[in-house]
């Protein structure tokens, strides 16, 4: 299965949300189709053109949008008044403001995150979850990728992600580069963010993809600020928080698209959620990472958005 063509939106907005952030969301495709918002990774990392190619523009009325301080919403890298919680909020103020009552949600990465919490707390509104790269925003998973577990398969690419810290910094890496990213004069700060984005851009595929290298050079300010801001707030939500609370979304189908061999959101964090979720279904791909454009998650994608009907019944 290949991308749709490449098309434009039908329709942008600037939606403002509170007195500091205002949002970027655009509409492509059939306005009459199936609704599907589309949340992107990071936190930070934004939407791209690409994205909208993955959906049929004659049966789904696709929303994306930049969430707060990412992409083209206003201001860029902002972390003032951004929480998990708040950017729920805005899931539901964008829905009311284009009058969408219930919709499909695609979540990828930390979109998937958004995605579980947003139907957890409204699940009256979703059809169904369209997932691609579990993450659950647990202690052990950011540990994972931003301590020890992800530097011993990728050793050479962590000692260059670390070079830029002291031995004692590297006793905790998160708070090092949350410290220097946001407490460092501009040149340095951007030094270190370029190093953070070039880091789960080298871990993001399987086979070296310059493509989605430059992807996470392009945003490197926004996710760099943005995620570490969250992860040194454990993402402003419990402990296990997904998990325990997946009796609110019982009802909901769920669909779990995950690289075997995903090195920034292992595979274990998607069985853990199967297990607990009913009404999921897993898709391990072979010879995939955690990137959305590796063939065989591109490949799943596809196939499970060329079946309209399952997604809303």
């Amino acid at each position: 299965m290949k991308l749709f063509p490449k098309i434009k939106p039908f329709k942008k907005h600037y939606i403002s949300v509170d007195k500091v952030h205002t949002l970027y969301v655009e509409e492509v495709g059939n306005p009459e189709g199936i609704p599907v918002i589309f949340l992107h990774g990071g936190p930070g990392a934004g939407i791209s053109p690409i994205y909208r190619r993955f959906f049929n523009p004659k049966k789904y009325h696709l929303i994306l949008f930049d969430q707060r301080g990412a992409g083209k919403s206003k201001p860029y890298g902002c972390i003032k008044k951004n929480t998990t919680m708040l950017l729920i909020e805005d899931i539901k103020k964008i829905t009311i403001e284009l009058n969408i009552s219930k919709f499909v949600l695609y979540g990828g990465s930390w979109g998937s995150t958004l995605a579980l919490l947003y139907a957890q707390k409204y699940p009256e509104t979703v059809f169904s979850l369209v997932l691609r790269g579990i993450f659950l925003c647990r202690k052990k998973d950011i540990d994972w990728f931003y301590q020890f577990g992800a530097s011993e398969l990728l050793p050479m690419e962590w000692e260059e992600f670390t070079s830029l810290l002291s031995k004692t910094d590297k006793k905790n890496i998160l708070n090092a580069f949350y410290k220097k990213i946001h407490k460092s004069n501009e040149n340095r700060s951007k030094s270190y963010c370029l190093a953070w984005a070039n880091w789960e851009g080298v871990c993001s595929t399987i086979e070296k993809s310059n493509i989605v290298r430059k992807s996470f050079k392009d945003c490197s300010i926004s996710l760099a600020k943005i995620e570490t801001h969250y992860f040194k707030n454990e993402c402003f939500i419990k402990e296990n928080q997904i998990l325990n609370n997946i009796n609110n979304i019982k009802n909901i189908k769920c669909y779990i698209v995950h690289g075997k061999y995903d090195i920034v959101c292992p595979l274990n964090q998607a069985h853990d959620l199967n297990k607990v979720y009913k009404k999921s279904i897993l898709y391990p791909i072979n010879n995939a990472g955690h990137s959305l454009l590796e063939a065989g998650i591109t490949r799943q994608i596809l196939k499970i958005f060329s079946k309209p009907k399952n997604l809303i019944s």
